[in-house]
């Protein structure tokens, strides 16, 4: 129990002081309330977690909307951890595992998960989500090599596991190269997040590796940090292994940080609307998602 006792009180030291008692956002029968998970940084990229609801401000196709929803604890997550085990990771799938794991035992008793590898193949182990880190940490053993790259086939096939899940529903995907033979591109993925309200996270790798004949460099898909961004997630790319445990931990921290608001739209016409979420005090920067499709029902 003292164990335990500590283990909870270092996350909410490292959420900056916020409640890790999850309420649940309300939204009025009838209506449809779009919500948006905000992540507010200052101009040291530090998390902000002490501003009020008259702190934002809310703006649909540039027009002012009147904030209906306003909560400012911890809010359940349930993710795909999905990562990159082509053979350019040959020789830092230990490390990845390793810092992959950071983000698991950060997780909170109500969040659930499941972790995927992508290559020539698509996997995700265990078979169904869980709360167990135990059991998600042990799954990091399970990850394979293969060729080629199907970035984008492996986002698309997390989004689908977690089309039918309530709440706040989240894709934390590593790479360390172009998407190579998936069946679907960026801008697919990109509806495909928008219409079903998925956050994705990217955390990109710039290495080298050999491939048996030459030395190879690698890089991130350019079209990772549209996704992150227009979805409201967080894009890192990286230059050095060293970087990624504290980046995954980085993720955790965020998505245990995050702001929940919410409005009513006026107009539901079947279309994608911008979205835009400000902070009023000077010097914050906010992410959130910056299009929904304004259709009568909610995913």
């Amino acid at each position: 129990m003292k164990l335990r006792s500590r283990f909870l009180a270092a996350i909410w030291l490292l959420c900056g002081g916020i409640s890790l008692v999850a309420q649940q956002p309300t939204f009025r029968t009838g209506t449809r309330t779009v919500a948006l998970y905000a992540t507010v940084i200052d101009s040291q990229k530090r998390l902000v977690p002490d501003l009020v609801q008259e702190d934002f401000e809310i703006f649909d196709n540039e027009k002012p909307q009147p904030i209906e929803l306003f909560v400012n604890e911890v809010q359940p997550i349930t993710v795909v951890v999905m990562l990159d085990t082509s053979a350019s990771m040959t020789g830092n799938l230990e490390l990845l595992a390793r810092a992959a794991e950071q983000f698991l035992i950060r997780m909170l008793p109500k969040d659930k998960g499941m972790v995927g590898a992508f290559n020539d193949k698509i996997e995700f182990f265990p078979a169904t989500f869980t709360g167990d880190r135990d059991q998600l940490i042990a799954s990091l053993n399970d990850l394979d090599f293969g060729n080629p790259t199907r970035l984008y086939d492996a986002i698309a096939a997390s989004m689908d596991r977690l089309h039918k899940i309530d709440g706040r529903r989240v894709v934390l995907v590593f790479t360390d190269g172009d998407d190579t033979d998936s069946r679907v591109n960026s801008g697919d993925v990109l509806e495909q997040a928008r219409t079903n309200e998925v956050m994705i996270y990217a955390v990109g790798l710039r290495s080298d590796y050999f491939n048996g004949s030459r030395q190879m460099r690698t890089k991130p898909d350019g079209g990772l940090k549209r996704l992150a961004e227009e979805t409201g997630g967080g894009y890192f790319e990286l230059e050095k292994t060293a970087d990624l445990a504290p980046t995954f931990t980085r993720v955790a921290q965020e998505l245990h940080s995050q702001y929940v608001l919410g409005f009513t739209p006026a107009l539901l016409d079947g279309k994608v609307h911008r979205l835009s979420v400000r902070a009023k005090r000077p010097g914050m920067t906010v992410r959130a998602r910056r299009s929904y499709l304004a259709s009568a029902e909610s995913n």
